[in-house]
């Protein structure tokens, strides 16, 4: 089984969104001991926004593309390929001004590709990413877990994945880690129960 684990934090060592996406790592590998993980860390390695030259890449003949074309056209294939080759995602998401960060919306406008996770037929739009599971790590300051303020957020993150055809989303979510100690520590151990919890049945 390969798992891809994505972190999109900005603020390393002190991000929570960073130290619960590795606690569900963590907990996935003690119940499944064989899994191959793989790993991106949009914020250390940023893939880089939709751009022309992004445009400009996919629609040139490999073949035919200038130095920069290539490289772009690779790095948006690498990501691409990451995600299809993977059997499971673990997605740190953090809350930035009440949106998923830039980088990871940079890392969805990448394997959200017409033809290859997604393809539009007579009934309408269609997921073709294949059976995925996916835990999302959802982190904010203040407290939006299923609230309207979500909506560019947790919400936005799994509408995009059950368009492209994964359905199995469950969620972690550390929210109000900025309303003070008494908020915010109960927000993470809640969470890493919550972990305990996903994997509880295959450590049994």
């Amino acid at each position: 089984m390969k798992l891809l684990h994505i972190d999109s934090s900005i603020l390393g060592d002190s991000s929570v969104s960073r130290q619960l996406s590795a606690a569900v790592v963590a907990a996935w590998q003690a119940a499944e001991p064989g899994v191959e993980i793989s790993y991106r860390d949009l914020a250390a390695d940023e893939l880089g926004h939709l751009s022309a030259l992004s445009l400009a890449a996919g629609g040139t003949p490999a073949e035919l593309r200038d130095a920069l074309q290539k490289a772009e056209a690779e790095r948006s294939e690498q990501a691409l390929n990451e995600f299809l080759a993977a059997d499971a995602l673990v997605i740190g998401a953090p809350m930035y001004n009440f949106a998923l960060p830039s980088q990871l919306k940079a890392w969805i406008d990448r394997i959200t590709v017409a033809g290859k996770t997604f393809r539009y037929t007579e009934q309408g739009p269609e997921g073709i990413a294949g059976d995925k599971r996916v835990i999302i790590v959802s982190t904010a300051g203040g407290q939006h877990a299923g609230q309207p303020t979500a909506a560019a957020h947790e919400d936005y993150l799994k509408f995009v994945l059950g368009f492209v055809g994964i359905h199995d989303v469950q969620v972690v979510h550390a929210h109000g880690l900025a309303m003070g100690d008494a908020v915010r520590a109960p927000a993470i151990e809640q969470a890493q129960a919550r972990i305990e919890e996903l994997f509880e049945a295959a450590l049994a």
